[in-house]
C-alpha cells in the first residue's frame, strides 16, 4: 500500500511542467472565452445535461459540458449527445442523483438518467502513469485529478473544451477554439505516445477531421500510417463501435477515402481494398455510403445491418461463386459463404449477433428475388425483411450488377394491387425454349413441406422492422 502511494505521488507532475511520458504541458491558466466569442447559449444545451451540471454545482462541485458537444456547437453542428465532466468522484455523483449508476472498469464513469435521456458523467482524471499493456495501450485509468490535468489527458485540442452553463463561458486549456476556427486538428501532447495509449485515436482523427472539415496537422498525421498495426491490439468490440460511428457520421464516404490514405483500412474490413478496386464493387459501395450519408444529414434512421451488408456483399458474392464453381448446391453454398465471410470479420470487428442476422437475411433474399413465378413473389412480399432486401436490390441495379428490369418489376409488384400483381406474374418472360410457362399443378403435401423448408432457410430470422435502409 505504501509503495503504491509513493509511486502515485512521485509520478504526478507539478502544474506548468511537461510530463516525461510525452503528455501536454499542464497549465492552470486557461483561456476563459465569453459567449459572444464562442456562440454557445445555455438554451442550446440539452435539459438533461443542464440538470446534471446544475445539480452538481448546487452541491458545491464543479461541472461542465465537455468535449464533442462543445466542439460541435462551436462548429455549428447539432450534437448527438452531451457529456459532463466534474471534480466529483463517481460515488459523489451517484449520491446527488436518484437514477445514476457507476459503470466501467477501465474508465469508471456514471450514467445519470432523466426519462429516456442519459448523460455520461466523468470525473477529472490525473496526469499519472496509468496501467498499460506491453504496447502502451491504457488498460485502467481511475486516478482523479484537476481540470487542468483532465484537459491535458484528452486527445485533440478541439475535444478539450469545457462549457460552464452557469456563466455561459468556455474554458479552453489548449487553444481548441482557435484550432476550430483555423480548421486544424492537433493532438495534445506527443502523438506517438497518445496513439500507443489508445490506438482508436487514429480512427477518431479520421472521423472527426472528415466530420468537421479539419486538416490534421503534420505532427499529428505523420505517425498514423506508421502505427496502424497497433489497431490489432484493440478489442474487437471497441473497433466495431468506432467503425460504426465512422460509417454513420454522415461523412462515411470521405472517411473511407481518408482511411485508405492513412493506411488504416487493413484489418478493419478485410479485403476492402480488393472490393473497391473492382468496378462493380466500387460503384456499389460508393452508392451505399452516399445514401447513408444523405440519410444521416436528413436526420433519418439507418440500419447498421444494411450498411455492413453492402460493404461485405462482394466478398460474400465472390466466395459464393467459387463454391458454385466447385459444384456445391447454390443455396447451401450461399449460406456457407455468408458464414465464412462474417466469421472472418469477427476476428477484427465484433459484429453483434443481431446485426449479423440482419446481414444474412438481406443476402439470402437476393437469389430468391430472382424467382418470381407462381406464388413465390407473394410469399417474399410477406417476409419481415423484404423491404431491406428490396432496397439492397435497388443498389445492385443502380450499380449495374443486376438487370434494371428485375428492380422495376419488384417496384411495380409491391406498389400494385392484387390484380396488378397477378398480371405482372402472368407477364413474366417465357421459358428458354420460347414456350409460355405452363400453369403449375396443385402442390402435393410433400411439395408444400419442401417450400416451407426453403422459406425457413432463406427467410428473415430476426423479425426486425422492414424500414431498414441505408
Amino acid at each position: 500500500m505504501i509503495t503504491k502511494l509513493l509511486r502515485k505521488v512521485f509520478r504526478r507532475q507539478p502544474a506548468g511542467q511537461a510530463s516525461p511520458r510525452g503528455h501536454a504541458r499542464v497549465t492552470d491558466t486557461p483561456a476563459i472565452i465569453p459567449r459572444n466569442q464562442h456562440g454557445i447559449r445555455r438554451d442550446m444545451i440539452s435539459s438533461a445535461a443542464l440538470r446534471v451540471c446544475d445539480g452538481l454545482q448546487q452541491q458545491g462541485y464543479k461541472a461542465f459540458v465537455v468535449g464533442g458537444a462543445v466542439r460541435d456547437l462551436i462548429a455549428g453542428i447539432t450534437p448527438k449527445d452531451f457529456d459532463v465532466a466534474t471534480n466529483a468522484t463517481p460515488e459523489q455523483v451517484v449520491s446527488v442523483f436518484r437514477r445514476a449508476r457507476i459503470i466501467g472498469r477501465r474508465f469508471r464513469i456514471v450514467h445519470v438518467m432523466f426519462g429516456r435521456d442519459m448523460i455520461e458523467v466523468s470525473t477529472f482524471r490525473a496526469m499519472n502513469d496509468a496501467e498499460t499493456d506491453e504496447h502502451g495501450r491504457i488498460l485502467r485509468d481511475n486516478v482523479w485529478g484537476s481540470q487542468a490535468e483532465d484537459a491535458a489527458r484528452r486527445d485533440f485540442t478541439v475535444n478539450a473544451l469545457y462549457y460552464d452553463p452557469s456563466s455561459e463561458t468556455v474554458v479552453d486549456y489548449h487553444h481548441g477554439v482557435a484550432d476550430l476556427k483555423k480548421k486544424t486538428m492537433s493532438m495534445i501532447g506527443k502523438p506517438e505516445l497518445r496513439y500507443r495509449e489508445d490506438p482508436v485515436r487514429m480512427l477518431r482523427a479520421v472521423r472527426l477531421s472528415s466530420k468537421l472539415g479539419l486538416t490534421i496537422d503534420k505532427q499529428t498525421r505523420t505517425p498514423i500510417s506508421e502505427m496502424a498495426d497497433l489497431l490489432n491490439n484493440v478489442p474487437a468490440a471497441r473497433l466495431f463501435d468506432e467503425m460504426l460511428k465512422l460509417l454513420t457520421s454522415g461523412h462515411a464516404l470521405e472517411c473511407l477515402h481518408r482511411l485508405r490514405d492513412h493506411g488504416l483500412h487493413h484489418g478493419l474490413l478485410p479485403l476492402l481494398d480488393v472490393i473497391l478496386e473492382q468496378p462493380l464493387g466500387e460503384r456499389f459501395v460508393t452508392l451505399a455510403l452516399e445514401r447513408t450519408d444523405q440519410r444521416v444529414r436528413e436526420g433519418k434512421s439507418i440500419s447498421p445491418g444494411f450498411l455492413f451488408a453492402t460493404l461485405l456483399w462482394h466478398e460474400a458474392l465472390a466466395n459464393w461463386e467459387i463454391r458454385k464453381a466447385r459444384g456445391e448446391t447454390p443455396m447451401p453454398a450461399l449460406f456457407e459463404a455468408m458464414s465464412e465471410v462474417l466469421d472472418q470479420q469477427a476476428e477484427k470487428l465484433a459484429i453483434t449477433k443481431r446485426i449479423a442476422g440482419d446481414i444474412k437475411d438481406i443476402w439470402a433474399l437476393q437469389p430468391r428475388l430472382d424467382q418470381r413465378g407462381g406464388r413465390r413473389a407473394f410469399r417474399l412480399l410477406e417476409q419481415p425483411r423484404f423491404r431491406a432486401g428490396y432496397d439492397f436490390l435497388v443498389l445492385r441495379g443502380e450499380s449495374g450488377e443486376v438487370d434494371q428490369e428485375l428492380v422495376d418489376w419488384w417496384t411495380d409488384f409491391q406498389e400494385g394491387d392484387n390484380d396488378q400483381r397477378e398480371a405482372l406474374i402472368a407477364g413474366l418472360a417465357p421459358d428458354r425454349d420460347g414456350a409460355p410457362k405452363r400453369r403449375r399443378r396443385r402442390r402435393t403435401n410433400s411439395r408444400r413441406r419442401e417450400d416451407g423448408a426453403e422459406q425457413a432457410q432463406g427467410g428473415a430470422a430476426s423479425g426486425s422492422s422492414s424500414d431498414d435502409v441505408a
